[in-house]
């Protein structure tokens, strides 16, 4: 033990309903932590020094069992959804008291103090007790890491409790299964019981912060990526699991803000974190360098297989999950921005994976048209994906983040279009999906293309180009892209049976407005208008 009585007040341990013992382990570092996780058996080292973990039953977050606590805080203002299930204060205490018992009794817990936000008007102190030293070393990766003169006098504004072999009792605890992550603003906790997989602990504060800073400090939080150029140009990635967020943003000739989470004020952009939490399935050293560079002391990798008799990971294999995962601090990144502070974005770009094959690479959009979309928030899994997933299946997540958005979707979109409208930002749509068709018959858009299209945007090459709209999703797509084969860019044109693409478009068209009616009477007509017609 570090000795954490030096730097954690022992009333606060107490009033959370935890004894304060040579069991407890504070701030330990990286170096540490992974000791004690090749110690307890936890996980290994692979070849290139990284801490490899298996997560359990959980390899992905568990969106039906997360709750936010309803009382008179959120009552009224928590847009109640099946993301944003509500849960009554009794059962949150009966939750709090199984889970502070439990850590009582467990031979070892380990605190870090951190924070999210890198600007520091926004900083959000948090202290997270966890009964595992990965979800620690994962804490010290993911979010911003305090000075070590800083922790004598640090106050944690929000508590998380972690114990992931705890299994609640749902009857009694409110709760659909043995697991939960429960948030309550009224007492700025969150409980994560019965999953160990990491990435609900950053989703958790990601949720706290979309609730804090658009209703309170007039901020936009969104869920997207950012880098910024030599010339101080930013511009912000958007886009659900799969869609190339992390890959796109990280690139070398660009400084990388944030690969995840961001604020928007008056300024700029912020970071909400200190570090990446990357997909590795299928990671390349060819097309994505730094990401794989970064596997190395300290990065914590989830869910991998290896080579057979090696350490060496196999990222083709996806046998235990297709979200294998890696986290590593923000620093791992030899071209990160310091601090993870952007201007004024230039340039927004809605990542999709379309697995249609009806979207154009790359289309510019109106101001509705970029409520629009990022209302509807579309992608689409591919077969194998999820059980039961044979073919395409499309998915529309709000905001492109429906999960974490706590108030109503449009209470982000007309943020955003407003910043759009002051700022004069261009709004891009890519599809890094397939072209020629749908998976299966088409062919996936080689990064290589998507790179140039985004850099021809951020670099001005499309504007002294000729458009043409689609016709049925109305949008404007560029008739020439440097480096970009011009027959890729009309999806139309690659697909040798025109009539059936015809037939998709429409089909997908419906789906988009399907989706949006539930959000109809919230929006203006400027972004009703901007619903695909045919």
């Amino acid at each position: 033990m570090s000795n954490p009585v030096i730097s954690i007040a022992v009333d606060k341990l107490l009033a959370l309903g935890l004894r304060v013992s040579d069991s407890i382990h504070y701030q330990l570092s990286p170096r540490e932590l992974i000791e004690n996780c090749l110690c307890k058996k936890e996980g290994i080292l692979n070849d290139s020094g990284a801490l490899v973990i298996h997560t359990g039953a959980f390899t992905g977050r568990s969106p039906k069992d997360r709750y936010i606590v309803k009382d008179e805080t959120t009552a009224h203002c928590i847009h109640w959804n099946e993301f944003n299930q509500a849960i009554d204060e009794k059962h949150y205490h009966n939750i709090f008291k199984r889970m502070t018992d439990y850590l009582n009794a467990v031979p070892e817990i380990w605190i870090r103090d951190c924070y999210a936000c890198a600007e520091t008007q926004y900083r959000l102190n948090i202290r997270i007790i966890t009964e595992t030293p990965s979800m620690n070393l994962f804490a010290y990766n993911m979010f911003l890491r305090p000075e070590e003169e800083e922790l004598e006098e640090f106050k944690a504004d929000w508590h998380i409790l972690a114990a992931p072999h705890l299994k609640l009792n749902a009857e009694q605890c409110g709760t659909r299964q043995q697991n939960a992550v429960v948030i309550s603003f009224k007492q700025k906790m969150v409980l994560l019981a019965g999953t160990g997989y990491t990435g609900e602990i950053k989703k958790a504060i990601f949720s706290v912060l979309n609730y804090i800073l658009p209703a309170r400090e007039k901020v936009l939080s969104m869920h997207c990526a950012a880098n910024m150029g030599e010339d101080g140009d930013t511009a912000l990635f958007f886009g659900l699991s799969g869609t190339g967020k992390t890959t796109l943003s990280t690139d070398s000739r660009r400084k990388l803000i944030g690969d995840d989470e961001h604020g928007w004020n008056g300024a700029g952009v912020f970071n909400f974190e200190g570090g990446c939490y990357a997909k590795c399935i299928h990671l390349n050293p060819e097309t994505e360098p730094e990401i794989f560079q970064a596997i190395h002391s300290g990065a914590l990798v989830e869910n991998v297989q290896f080579f057979k008799n090696t350490n060496r990971i196999n990222f083709e294999d996806g046998s235990i999950t297709e979200n294998t995962r890696v986290s590593y601090p923000l620093n791992y990144i030899t071209n990160a921005q310091t601090p993870s502070i952007g201007n004024i974005p230039e340039n927004i770009f809605f990542l999709t994976c379309d697995a249609y094959g009806i979207l154009p690479p790359i289309e510019k959009l109106n101001p509705g048209q970029a409520m629009y979309h990022f209302i509807s928030g579309y992608t689409a899994k591919v077969a194998g994906t999820e059980t039961g997933i044979t073919e395409p299946k499309s998915t529309f997540s709000a905001c492109f983040g429906a999960p974490f958005m706590p108030l109503h979707p449009a209470k982000y979109a007309a943020m955003l279009g407003q910043k759009i409208k002051d700022h004069k930002v261009r709004v891009w749509l890519i599809n890094t999906g397939w072209s020629g068709g749908p998976y299966g018959v088409g062919t996936r858009i080689k990064l290589c293309y998507t790179r140039a299209m985004i850099n021809a945007a951020i670099e001005n090459k499309l504007d002294r180009v000729d458009y043409e709209i689609h016709p049925v999703f109305g949008i404007a797509i560029p008739a020439s892209c440097p480096n970009v084969p011009t027959e890729l860019l009309n999806p139309r044109n690659t697909w040798a049976d025109k009539q059936l693409y015809d037939e998709k478009a429409r089909h997908l068209a419906k789906q988009f407005i399907e989706n949006f009616r539930k959000y109809e009477t919230a929006v203006p007509e400027e972004i009703l208008a901007a619903a695909p017609k045919f």
